[in-house]
This record gives C-alpha cells, sequence and structure tokens, in this order.
C-alpha cells in the first residue's frame, strides 16, 4: 500500500511537472543550494555595484581622463574566471559517473555562444555611456539615475520574455521617472567643480541611455538562457560570462585604439595625483571589483530572473549614495534626497506587487497541486491492489 504522505519534494516534483509544457532548459541545484547561490550571487553584486563607481570617480578625481580606459575596465577583469572554469573542467573529468555527455556538454553550445558574444558588444557599448556620464557627475547623482534601469528592466522584460506587466510596475516607472527629473532640474547645484552645464547635461542624458541599454541587456540574457538547446549548468553560465565580457573587452579596445589610449596610460600614471603605483593598483581592483558584479549580477538572472536583478541593483542606490557622501564629501541637497526617496518608493511599490502577485498565484496553485497529488497516489494504490 502505498504511503498517503504529502512532503514538500512530492509537491514541488509534480508542481513541476504541471508546467511540462514549457520545456525549462536550465538545470538548477537544489533549494538550499540553491539559496546559497543567490547569497554568493548578491554578494558580487553588492561589492560591484557599490565599489566599482566609487573606483572610477576616484580614477577621475585624481587626474584620470581616459574614457576609454575606464570602460574597458569594467569588463577586462573576465580572465580569473579561468581558474574556476579548470576546476569545474576538471571535477567534470573526474566525475564518477561515466558520462559521455558530461565532457563533450562541457563547452558552451554555439547559438549561446553567439548570443553571449552579442549581448558582449552591448555591454562593451553600455560600459563606455557609463564611464563617461559618470566623468561628468557626483557618483551619488549617477547612481541613482541609473537606477531608473528597474524602469527599463521591467519593461523590455515584459516585452522581450512576456514578464506581466502590474499597476505597480507602472507606479515604479512613474515615480523613478520623477526622480530623475527631479536631478535634472538641479544642474547648478549638484555639478562638480570644473564641469560645464553643457558637459553635466550630457552625462545625465549618457547614464539615463546607459541605464535604457542595460535594461535590454538583462532580459535578453534571460532569454537566452532560457532558449539554449542544452541544459544550463553552472559552468556553462561561467563560460557565458566570460565570453560575455571578452567581446565587451574587444569593443572597448578597439576604442582604446582610436583614442591611442595605451601610448598615453604610461604618461597618465607618471601624472597621476596619488602616484604611479597606485594608479595600476586602482586599475587592476576595478577590473576585479567590476568582474565581480558581472558574475553576480549574471547569477542573479540564472538562478531568479531579470527583474529581480534589476530590484536588487535598485536597493543599493541609498548604499552607494551614502557611500559616495562618505568618501568624496559630495553635496546631498533636497531634491537630490527626495529623488532617492522616490526611488526606493518605485522599489517598495515593484516588490510589494511582485508579493501580492506571488500569494495570488500560491493560493491558486497550491489546491490544485494538493488535488493532484493525492489523485497521483490514489492511482498508485488502486494499481498496487490485487
Amino acid at each position: 500500500m502505498a504511503t498517503s504522505t504529502l512532503n514538500t519534494e512530492t509537491l514541488e516534483s509534480l508542481g513541476t511537472a504541471q508546467d511540462g509544457n514549457s520545456e525549462t532548459q536550465i538545470e538548477k541545484p537544489n533549494k538550499t543550494k540553491n539559496r546559497l547561490m543567490i547569497i554568493i550571487n548578491c554578494a558580487f553584486a553588492t561589492i560591484g555595484v557599490v565599489g566599482g563607481p566609487l573606483l572610477v570617480r576616484l580614477y577621475y578625481l585624481h587626474g584620470g581622463t581616459r574614457k576609454w580606459l575606464t570602460s574597458f575596465l569594467q569588463s577586462a577583469g573576465f580572465p580569473i574566471l579561468i581558474f574556476p572554469l579548470m576546476f569545474l573542467f576538471i571535477q567534470s573529468k573526474l566525475s564518477t559517473r561515466k558520462d559521455v555527455q558530461i565532457s563533450s556538454s562541457f563547452c558552451i553550445e554555439p547559438k549561446l555562444f553567439l548570443s553571449s558574444a552579442a549581448i558582449g558588444v552591448l555591454f562593451g557599448v553600455d560600459n563606455f555611456m557609463y564611464s563617461l556620464g559618470l566623468s561628468y557627475l557626483p557618483v551619488s547623482t549617477a547612481t541613482i539615475l541609473f537606477a531608473t534601469n528597474l524602469c527599463f528592466v521591467a519593461f523590455f522584460s515584459w516585452l522581450i520574455v512576456k514578464q506581466k506587466f502590474t499597476a505597480f510596475i507602472i507606479n515604479a516607472v512613474v515615480v523613478m521617472t520623477l526622480g530623475s527629473v527631479l536631478l535634472g532640474i538641479n544642474i547648478d547645484g549638484d555639478r562638480p567643480t570644473g564641469v560645464s552645464k553643457c558637459h553635466y547635461l550630457l552625462g545625465f542624458l549618457l547614464t539615463l541611455v546607459a541605464a535604457a541599454l542595460a535594461g535590454l541587456m538583462l532580459p535578453f540574457i534571460e532569454l537566452a538562457l532560457l532558449k539554449a538547446t542544452r541544459k544550463i549548468t553552472y559552468s556553462s553560465l561561467m563560460q557565458f560570462q566570460f565570453i560575455l565580457s571578452l567581446f565587451a573587452t574587444i569593443v572597448c579596445v578597439i576604442g582604446m585604439l582610436v583614442n591611442k589610449d595605451f601610448q598615453a596610460i604610461p604618461r597618465e600614471a607618471n601624472e597621476f595625483d596619488l602616484g604611479k603605483a597606485k594608479y595600476y593598483i586602482i586599475m587592476v581592483v576595478t577590473a576585479i571589483v567590476w568582474q565581480l558584479t558581472t558574475v553576480g549580477l549574471v547569477g542573479i538572472i540564472f538562478y531568479t530572473s531579470a527583474l529581480f536583478n534589476g530590484i536588487f541593483a535598485a536597493v543599493l542606490v541609498p548604499f552607494t549614495g551614502v557611500a559616495a557622501v562618505i568618501c568624496y564629501h559630495e553635496n546631498f541637497t533636497g531634491l537630490k534626497g527626495m529623488a532617492l526617496a522616490l526611488c526606493l518608493w518605485g522599489f517598495c511599490s515593484y516588490f510589494y506587487g511582485e508579493y501580492k502577485m506571488l500569494h495570488k498565484v500560491t493560493n491558486n496553485e497550491t489546491p490544485k497541486t494538493i488535488e493532484k497529488v493525492e489523485n497521483e497516489l490514489k492511482r498508485l494504490d488502486d494499481h498496487e491492489e490485487p
């Protein structure tokens, strides 16, 4: 006689079976490991999202002027991924499972390679626009502006991966847009010393465009992973990140060659306010920190969604702004505070909407899942009885 106990694993397995018509190609780990990896990737993203802009601004404040160089640093740290990739490859070779597909499927499939390369090119262009915008804006202002990325992520997720577009998302878009408008009103009071009004406006617009482009890339990453023919493992995800950063770096290297940045780097290092040694240390640390950002953000998309990625990035806005005020003594005006409050309001509105939707789906699906489990157990009982 089959047992009629309903445990969590049975519910989850049969709940997954309900979605059999939409075959997912992403092989996710168990729930405990899943949560652990989300925490680790969120930690990586936090280090980069908060520390990256501060390091770039440090470069600009002490004599750095090369925009393509700072763009290059946002993706040039990808070689550090070689070491975990080597470990994962050796681990697959030494696996006790004698499955031929383990070694043959370790390398990323061609379709996913092309997707990561195309997104990498967009990533390189986005890095340049963000770096140029940050050279004309205070870190706190640029960070709040880039937080509008959540609005673009929400819209493009609805458009590309068919994410539901609720009233709460619309509210988030409206209030975060108002926050950007408030920052635009405060041009003279927020403009850094030595930056003209024209350059400030250029930085303002470039940062918004960079936020929009980033909002487009994140759903494309999610779509590429969902449309993969093979199952996505963490090793193939890391290869995806490696290729993405490689092509972004190639775009920036081309820009540096055209702008003759490589010839200017030694001269700029000698003239750097903090000294030549610290110049190169800042370069290396910046590249590593930004690479942690890429690893963290792509990992968050893999384990959750592009929308959650945008939410988490918006959560970090206050921390980056406060860090900029502490480290660089930037002015934190009343309008900037209102813009930050609107940004947080938009985030809370979006998060509350997602919570209500999840609660509604859970209430609707749980009775169906339990009924399905009970029917399945009854079928097994009938089958076992003579």
